[in-house]
């Protein structure tokens, strides 16, 4: 990895440098994929009254062009420096458990395709004859985009399959998408 180490309105010390050197060789250690880094330790001159005037920022490359900052202010550079790759190790660790954490979406499974075979109105169910062979239970409630009166014997339906207490029923009964050729 690349490293870059700069000081701006303040004098670098070989301290300041060796702890800079070996924290981000720790970050390096921890994250084998760091293509860059770039350290600016920078002596805010015009805030006289104010307590922070150590600032320490922090550039880290990844590979894609990710870039990942960290800037923070302090009273001593040693503090600025601590405090600084604290918060760029938590940064790494979140965008490494966000990436590891990408779901992979697969295709939806198409729906299986039968015709209805038996019909009980009174009762609200009927019985799909699958295409290959068997039969499967269907509520009213599975239908979607259909009615219960509209559907006869022989009907074309597309459904979903699952187990149920007594043996496979379908979880939607719907019209059959036409087949593209």
């Amino acid at each position: 990895m690349q490293l870059e180490i700069e000081s701006r309105n303040v004098e670098m010390t070989p301290r300041w440098k060796s702890e800079i050197e070996t924290r981000m060789a720790d970050l390096q250690q921890r994250y084998h994929d760091l293509t860059h880094g770039r350290v600016t330790l920078t002596k805010n001159p015009h805030h006289k009254k104010l307590d922070n005037v150590a600032e320490a920022l922090i550039v880290v490359t990844l590979p894609g062009r990710q870039t990942m900052t960290a800037r923070k202010e302090d009273k001593t550079f040693e503090e600025a420096i601590r405090t600084a790759f604290d918060a760029m190790a938590i940064e790494l660790r979140k965008y490494r458990e966000k990436r590891a954490s990408t779901e992979v979406r697969t295709p939806p499974i198409p729906p299986l395709r039968g015709v209805i075979c038996k019909l009980f109105p009174k009762e609200g169910y009927g019985f799909i004859l699958k295409e290959g062979g068997g039969e499967v239970y269907f509520h009213k409630h599975a239908l979607q985009g259909l009615t219960f009166e509209e559907l006869n014997d022989g009907t074309d339906v597309a459904f979903n399959l699952e187990e149920g207490e007594k043996g496979p029923q379908a979880t939607t009964v719907q019209r059959p998408s036409p087949l593209v050729l």
